[in-house]
Protein backbone atom coordinates (compact mmCIF):
# COMPACT_ATOMS: atom_id res chain seq x y z
CA UNK A 1 0.00 0.00 0.00
CA UNK A 2 1.42 2.91 -1.16
CA UNK A 3 1.90 5.86 1.91
CA UNK A 4 0.96 9.27 1.31
CA UNK A 5 3.61 12.03 2.87
CA UNK A 6 1.39 15.00 2.67
CA UNK A 7 -2.49 15.45 2.80
CA UNK A 8 -4.92 18.19 3.17
CA UNK A 9 -8.87 18.79 3.69
CA UNK A 10 -10.47 21.76 3.34
CA UNK A 11 -7.30 23.56 3.33
CA UNK A 12 -7.93 27.49 2.77
CA UNK A 13 -5.61 30.53 3.56
CA UNK A 14 -6.57 34.32 2.67
CA UNK A 15 -4.64 37.20 2.80
CA UNK A 16 -6.17 40.48 4.31
CA UNK A 17 -4.67 43.39 1.85
CA UNK A 18 -5.40 46.88 2.51
CA UNK A 19 -9.13 45.58 3.46
CA UNK A 20 -9.17 43.51 0.55
CA UNK A 21 -9.57 39.52 1.44
CA UNK A 22 -7.58 37.44 -0.93
CA UNK A 23 -8.47 33.70 -0.99
CA UNK A 24 -4.85 32.39 -2.10
CA UNK A 25 -6.47 28.77 -1.49
CA UNK A 26 -9.85 27.95 -1.59
CA UNK A 27 -10.55 24.40 -0.02
CA UNK A 28 -7.50 22.07 -1.16
CA UNK A 29 -8.07 18.32 -1.02
CA UNK A 30 -4.97 16.71 -1.83
CA UNK A 31 -2.91 13.31 -1.40
CA UNK A 32 0.57 13.24 -2.14
CA UNK A 33 2.36 9.87 -1.95
CA UNK A 34 5.61 8.91 -0.53
CA UNK A 35 8.79 8.67 -2.65
CA UNK A 36 6.83 10.10 -6.08
CA UNK A 37 8.17 12.67 -7.64
CA UNK A 38 4.83 15.98 -8.13
CA UNK A 39 4.58 18.29 -10.18
CA UNK A 40 2.22 21.14 -9.18
CA UNK A 41 1.29 23.29 -12.28
CA UNK A 42 -0.37 26.49 -12.76
CA UNK A 43 -0.40 30.19 -13.79
CA UNK A 44 1.22 32.69 -11.26
CA UNK A 45 -1.32 33.68 -8.99
CA UNK A 46 -3.12 29.68 -8.79
CA UNK A 47 -2.20 29.07 -5.20
CA UNK A 48 0.90 26.40 -5.69
CA UNK A 49 3.28 28.31 -3.56
CA UNK A 50 1.13 28.74 -0.73
CA UNK A 51 -0.01 25.73 -0.58
CA UNK A 52 3.72 24.65 -0.82
CA UNK A 53 4.70 27.24 2.11
CA UNK A 54 2.17 25.43 4.09
CA UNK A 55 3.00 22.15 3.79
CA UNK A 56 6.83 23.21 4.21
CA UNK A 57 5.61 24.70 7.49
CA UNK A 58 7.05 28.16 6.16
CA UNK A 59 3.15 29.00 6.68
CA UNK A 60 0.16 28.92 8.41
CA UNK A 61 -3.09 28.15 7.14
CA UNK A 62 -6.34 30.20 7.70
CA UNK A 63 -8.73 26.79 7.86
CA UNK A 64 -8.40 23.72 7.48
CA UNK A 65 -5.90 20.29 7.84
CA UNK A 66 -2.89 19.57 6.60
CA UNK A 67 -0.44 15.99 7.75
CA UNK A 68 2.89 15.37 7.43
CA UNK A 69 2.62 11.43 7.19
CA UNK A 70 0.59 10.91 10.84
CA UNK A 71 1.58 14.85 12.14
CA UNK A 72 -0.95 17.33 11.82
CA UNK A 73 1.42 20.25 11.20
CA UNK A 74 -1.51 22.79 11.27
CA UNK A 75 -1.70 21.82 15.45
CA UNK A 76 1.82 22.95 15.54
CA UNK A 77 3.51 26.00 17.38
CA UNK A 78 6.17 28.21 15.56
CA UNK A 79 8.56 26.32 17.45
CA UNK A 80 7.72 22.86 16.49
CA UNK A 81 7.07 24.08 13.15
CA UNK A 82 10.62 24.83 12.85
CA UNK A 83 11.78 21.71 14.11
CA UNK A 84 9.53 19.75 11.40
CA UNK A 85 11.65 21.70 9.10
CA UNK A 86 15.03 21.29 9.92
CA UNK A 87 14.18 17.78 10.16
CA UNK A 88 12.35 16.65 7.36
CA UNK A 89 12.15 19.46 4.63
CA UNK A 90 14.75 20.60 1.95
CA UNK A 91 13.71 23.42 -0.12
CA UNK A 92 14.61 24.78 -3.27
CA UNK A 93 13.89 28.05 -4.58
CA UNK A 94 14.38 30.21 -8.32
CA UNK A 95 16.73 31.93 -6.25
CA UNK A 96 19.86 30.25 -5.36
CA UNK A 97 20.04 31.97 -1.86
CA UNK A 98 24.02 30.91 -1.75
CA UNK A 99 26.15 32.85 1.15
CA UNK A 100 28.62 35.03 -1.85
CA UNK A 101 31.44 34.97 0.84
CA UNK A 102 31.27 31.15 1.40
CA UNK A 103 32.32 28.36 -1.20
CA UNK A 104 30.43 25.65 -2.21
CA UNK A 105 31.38 23.60 0.54
CA UNK A 106 30.75 26.03 2.78
CA UNK A 107 27.11 26.21 1.75
CA UNK A 108 26.33 23.10 2.40
CA UNK A 109 27.62 23.20 5.54
CA UNK A 110 25.65 25.50 6.80
CA UNK A 111 22.66 23.00 6.32
CA UNK A 112 24.85 20.00 8.05
CA UNK A 113 26.40 21.83 10.39
CA UNK A 114 22.42 21.77 12.37
CA UNK A 115 20.59 18.55 10.54
CA UNK A 116 20.38 15.02 12.70
CA UNK A 117 21.98 13.09 10.42
CA UNK A 118 23.65 14.82 7.66
CA UNK A 119 25.66 13.73 4.61
CA UNK A 120 28.94 15.30 4.50
CA UNK A 121 28.88 18.59 1.99
CA UNK A 122 31.30 17.00 -0.30
CA UNK A 123 28.81 14.05 -1.04
CA UNK A 124 26.06 15.92 -1.60
CA UNK A 125 27.99 18.01 -4.00
CA UNK A 126 29.21 15.21 -5.62
CA UNK A 127 25.55 13.94 -6.24
CA UNK A 128 24.48 17.35 -7.94
CA UNK A 129 28.15 16.74 -10.28
CA UNK A 130 29.79 19.54 -8.54
CA UNK A 131 32.46 17.45 -7.04
CA UNK A 132 35.28 19.70 -9.05
CA UNK A 133 33.25 22.83 -7.82
CA UNK A 134 33.54 22.27 -4.31
CA UNK A 135 35.79 25.68 -3.48
CA UNK A 136 34.69 27.86 -5.89
CA UNK A 137 32.36 31.06 -4.80
CA UNK A 138 28.99 31.48 -5.66
CA UNK A 139 30.25 34.62 -7.88
CA UNK A 140 32.74 31.67 -9.98
CA UNK A 141 29.71 29.99 -10.58
CA UNK A 142 27.16 29.61 -13.92
CA UNK A 143 23.29 30.06 -12.68
CA UNK A 144 22.92 26.13 -13.06
CA UNK A 145 26.08 25.15 -10.60
CA UNK A 146 24.68 27.69 -8.02
CA UNK A 147 21.16 25.70 -8.40
CA UNK A 148 22.88 22.56 -7.78
CA UNK A 149 24.78 24.00 -4.84
CA UNK A 150 21.44 24.46 -3.82
CA UNK A 151 19.88 21.38 -3.69
CA UNK A 152 23.21 19.64 -2.73
CA UNK A 153 22.65 22.07 0.36
CA UNK A 154 18.64 20.97 0.77
CA UNK A 155 19.36 17.62 0.04
CA UNK A 156 22.56 17.06 2.62
CA UNK A 157 20.71 16.80 5.14
CA UNK A 158 18.94 13.67 3.99
CA UNK A 159 15.40 15.22 3.79
CA UNK A 160 11.97 12.71 3.25
CA UNK A 161 10.74 15.84 1.06
CA UNK A 162 12.08 18.14 -1.44
CA UNK A 163 9.92 20.84 -1.86
CA UNK A 164 10.87 22.94 -4.76
CA UNK A 165 9.56 26.18 -6.19
CA UNK A 166 10.13 27.26 -9.67
CA UNK A 167 13.16 26.01 -9.53
CA UNK A 168 14.51 26.27 -13.29
CA UNK A 169 12.52 29.23 -13.57
CA UNK A 170 15.60 31.54 -13.63
CA UNK A 171 17.49 29.13 -16.10
CA UNK A 172 17.79 28.49 -20.11
CA UNK A 173 16.34 25.63 -21.28
CA UNK A 174 19.49 24.02 -21.44
CA UNK A 175 20.81 24.51 -17.79
CA UNK A 176 17.22 23.94 -16.75
CA UNK A 177 17.12 20.11 -17.93
CA UNK A 178 20.32 19.48 -16.00
CA UNK A 179 18.62 20.91 -13.03
CA UNK A 180 15.62 18.48 -13.57
CA UNK A 181 17.90 15.81 -14.50
CA UNK A 182 19.20 16.06 -10.56
CA UNK A 183 16.03 16.15 -9.12
CA UNK A 184 15.18 13.19 -10.95
CA UNK A 185 18.22 11.30 -9.88
CA UNK A 186 17.75 12.36 -6.25
CA UNK A 187 14.02 11.21 -5.98
CA UNK A 188 15.20 7.99 -8.64
CA UNK A 189 18.23 7.27 -5.62
CA UNK A 190 17.45 8.39 -2.42
CA UNK A 191 13.73 7.78 -2.72
CA UNK A 192 13.28 11.43 -1.47
CA UNK A 193 9.69 12.72 -2.21
CA UNK A 194 9.42 15.04 -4.58
CA UNK A 195 7.56 18.39 -4.87
CA UNK A 196 8.15 20.34 -8.06
CA UNK A 197 6.41 23.99 -8.36
CA UNK A 198 6.03 24.99 -12.18
CA UNK A 199 4.48 27.17 -14.92
CA UNK A 200 5.88 24.84 -17.82
CA UNK A 201 3.61 22.54 -18.75
CA UNK A 202 6.45 20.08 -20.63
CA UNK A 203 8.35 19.46 -16.90
CA UNK A 204 5.12 17.31 -16.52
CA UNK A 205 6.36 14.90 -18.43
CA UNK A 206 8.96 13.57 -15.59
CA UNK A 207 6.34 13.72 -12.68
CA UNK A 208 4.81 10.52 -11.52
CA UNK A 209 1.29 12.27 -10.95
CA UNK A 210 1.05 16.03 -11.31
CA UNK A 211 -1.76 18.03 -9.71
CA UNK A 212 -3.51 21.57 -11.87
CA UNK A 213 -3.82 24.47 -10.30
CA UNK A 214 -6.20 27.21 -10.87
CA UNK A 215 -7.82 30.39 -8.66
CA UNK A 216 -6.69 28.82 -5.78
CA UNK A 217 -8.10 25.11 -6.15
CA UNK A 218 -6.95 21.80 -7.91
CA UNK A 219 -8.60 21.58 -10.89
CA UNK A 220 -7.91 18.14 -11.95
CA UNK A 221 -4.61 15.51 -11.34
CA UNK A 222 -3.25 13.47 -13.74
CA UNK A 223 -1.12 10.26 -12.85
CA UNK A 224 1.85 9.70 -15.83
CA UNK A 225 1.55 5.80 -16.72
CA UNK A 226 5.16 6.36 -18.82
CA UNK A 227 7.35 9.01 -17.60
CA UNK A 228 9.58 11.29 -20.10
CA UNK A 229 13.48 11.60 -19.15
CA UNK A 230 14.20 15.40 -18.74
CA UNK A 231 16.35 15.43 -21.93
CA UNK A 232 13.11 14.75 -23.97
CA UNK A 233 10.86 17.37 -22.68
CA UNK A 234 9.71 20.05 -24.59
CA UNK A 235 10.90 23.45 -23.36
Amino acid sequence: MVQFVFRTEDLRKTYDTGGVQVHALAGVDLELYAGELAVLLGASGSGKSTLLNILGGLDHASAGRVWFRDLELTDLGDRALTRYRRDHVGFVFQFYNLVPSLSARENVQLVTDVAPDPMPPAEALEMVGLSHRVDHFPAELSGGEQQRVAIARAIAKRPEVLLCDEPTGALDSKTGVQVLEVLKEINDTLGTSTVVITHNAGIRAMAHRVIFFADGGIEGVEVNETRVAPHEISW
